[in-house]
């Protein structure tokens, strides 16, 4: 895992040493992705220039270090990420008469380019990866990002020069960035609180897709094209949806439980690689538990295991997570999140986040990741069981409230929810006291039941602003991947249609995200067992009850949890790595958010809605707004406080 970035500059008398000094200011800006090491490559004809920072994992020896030639010397790599079958491939190229002088997986994947060409190399390649390669042979730059998004690369055009970085961090670093803000992009972000790829932030940079190549001829491209019209998919969750559909799996489920179990295990066993210390993430929950259930198997000592907690016992899974790590016989280490905490937290997450994102869990993520490195460099996660899987209450309640309410017209539902609407809130949490969240749960359903279709209904499900370009002004959604329909796999149900999207934007868009960037903040690798993309594949080849059974979600995971925990450890309620974000805005951040969203800036600043926004805020002091609804709310606090860091 690393910091990788770089330019190509079109302009004919570009000083070398000029280009050397805007490299390490590039390279200084991504240092927190890599200490162990740096290097600075550039080509002795044309204008490129190649970064590289190390997080040294695998192969700590030079051998190891980049950027890094092929052994025929053709290509030149700078590259973020591992390779997870790096030794299977490396067994098939020492087949074919090729040496190697390392260990590291850097190595066998440009032996790979050299033996197979990029493309063909690439389906071969399982992990999690960026990289610019360069061919000095064809004179071809490739840039390339794994297949669920894992790793992050951006890309763009600042004066007459090509760069990109594993953050945007490195482009504030070349000079002459303009900043100029891409309304389009923003109001992205305020519909969804991030921004999905292949748009940035910024105008003339752009995120590549995941799961594609962007091969550019330098000596014809035109300095300001759209780079993302060239971005070649090289694997298509869509073209998986549907060869699932098309060849479903016809086994009993026993077989498929036990084959998901051993694809499972072997994906664990990959991502325990490493020549430093190694732990995993420990929720409590279905996910964290099955990889370090899994990890024991492979491992010869104790596991080292690492969850946070908070003091509100609705957000706390940190004493389930005990009791696991305890019946595994872990190395268990947990952290308690205070107020003060996220308070000392936030200030630093445009930072750390340096595009505009508002998934709350930022804080928690952050902070088990500092807890993970004072030990470990590397953790395995339960990131993606959800996904592919159906773990979220959309997947496992959605389908059947809309069976049971679809039939009807939609203005006769809508009246029903009126006036049931008018019953207050607390009535109907005293129905069920024993739940702290029955009350807002009961709300939500009532406001499910006015909308007009599915798609309506998973909308605001995913949306923080529901209308995001009302709130930005001259902003306008664009036709971003997730909201193409005409793209989509043909004949899903509502229930395939949602983990679908789920696993096309939400995970490579917000969770990878929040992960990458917490994580990598502190120096610290996450590996996701279940976002192997041959695990995926098979997912989709599975009978829906095996997914969702008895309106539980996961149902494979839970049948391999039994073998090796006890049940009741771990059959209940999903809660999330949630935040009590309310209270925190309504007590210790309230000051803090009162400044953000003064009125006059907003008005001044020209970017947002003033009076939308001072409208939400205000109902939401005044508790007029249910809990979902702090979305919005958060959405406009991380871009104001991501503004004021980057932008002022």
């Amino acid at each position: 895992m690393c910091g990788i970035a770089g330019f190509y500059s079109f302009k004919a008398d570009q000083n070398r040493q000029d280009s050397l000094e805007v490299a390490y200011r590039m390279e200084a800006a991504v240092a927190h992705r890599g200490p162990d090491g740096s290097d600075i490559w550039q080509d002795e004809v044309n204008g490129l220039t190649l970064i590289h920072r190390r997080l040294s994992v695998i192969d700590l020896s030079e051998d190891g270090a980049q950027p890094m030639h092929s052994p025929s010397g053709r290509y030149i790599i700078t590259f973020n990420g591992e390779i997870y079958n790096y030794l299977e491939l490396r067994r098939d190229l020492e087949a074919q008469g090729i040496k190697f002088r390392g260990a590291s997986d850097t190595e066998v994947m440009l032996a790979g380019f050299d033996h197979w060409g990029v493309e063909k190399a690439l389906s071969k390649i399982n992990g999690m990866f960026a990289f610019a390669l360069w061919d000095q042979v064809e004179q071809y730059l490739h840039l390339s990002r794994d297949r669920f998004g894992k790793k992050p690369l951006y890309v763009g055009w600042i004066d007459n020069a090509l760069v990109f970085a594993s953050e945007l961090k490195a482009f504030h670093a070349y000079p002459n960035f303009s900043r100029e803000i891409n309304q389009d992009a923003l109001a992205i972000y305020m519909k969804y609180g991030y921004v999905h790829a292949p748009y940035s932030i910024f105008q003339n940079i752009w995120q590549l897709l995941p799961a594609s190549v962007l091969s550019l001829d330098l000596s014809s491209i035109r300095v300001g094209e759209n780079l993302a019209d060239k971005m070649k998919i090289f694997w298509s969750l869509k073209d998986v949806v549907e060869e699932g559909q098309r060849n479903p799996i016809k086994k009993s489920d026993a077989i498929i439980i036990e084959e998901f179990e051993e694809k499972l295990s072997k994906c664990v066993s990959q991502r325990m690689i490493s020549d430093v210390p190694l732990g995993a993430f420990l929720s409590g929950g279905i996910d964290s538990s099955v990889v370090v259930a899994l990890m024991n198997q492979h491992s010869d000592e104790a596991v080292k295991t690492f969850t946070v907690g908070f003091d509100q016992v609705e957000f706390n899974e940190a004493e389930y997570a005990k009791k696991i790590a305890t019946h595994l016989g872990t190395d268990h280490h947990e952290f308690y999140c205070s107020d003060q905490d996220a308070l000392n937290v936030i200030p630093n997450l445009p930072i750390i986040y340096d595009e505009p994102f508002a998934d709350e869990s930022q804080i928690p993520t952050y902070l088990i990741s500092a807890l993970a490195r004072e030990h470990v460099t590397v953790v395995l996660t339960g990131d993606g069981g959800d996904e592919i899987l159906a773990g979220y209450d959309r997947h496992t309640k959605l389908p059947n409230l809309w069976n049971k309410i679809g039939w009807a017209p939609h203005v006769l539902r809508q009246m029903v929810c009126d006036a049931l609407g008018l019953v207050p809130q607390e009535f109907y949490q005293k129905l069920r006291s024993n739940n702290p969240r029955f009350g807002s749960q009961v709300k939500r359903v009532l406001y499910l039941m006015g909308l007009k279709d599915t798609d309506s209904i998973y909308d605001s499900f995913i949306s923080a602003w529901l209308g995001g370009d009302d709130v930005v002004l001259n902003g306008h959604l664009p036709n971003i991947p997730v909201r193409n329909k005409s793209e989509y796999p043909s004949n899903l149900s509502f229930f395939d249609e949602m983990v679908y999207l789920d696993t096309l934007s939400y995970r490579s868009d917000d969770l990878m995200v929040k992960m990458d960037r917490a994580s990598m903040a502190v120096a610290l690798e996450g590996r996701a067992p279940l976002m192997d993309y041959e695990l995926a594949e098979y997912s989709w080849r599975m009978p829906q009850h095996l997914k969702v059974k008895n309106g539980k979600g996961k149902w494979v995971l839970r049948e391999i949890l039994k073998h090796h925990i006890p049940e009741e450890l771990y059959d209940r309620p999903k809660m999330g790595f949630c935040v009590p974000l309310n209270e925190w805005l309504q007590g210790p951040l309230k000051e803090w958010a009162n400044d953000l969203l003064d009125p006059t800036f907003l008005k001044n600043q020209g970017l947002l809605n003033e009076g939308m926004v001072t409208d939400q805020w205000k109902n939401f002091q005044n508790e007029k707004i249910e809990y979902k609804n702090r979305r919005d709310i958060w959405a406009v606090l991380m871009f104001q406080a991501w503004y004021n860091q980057w932008m002022r």
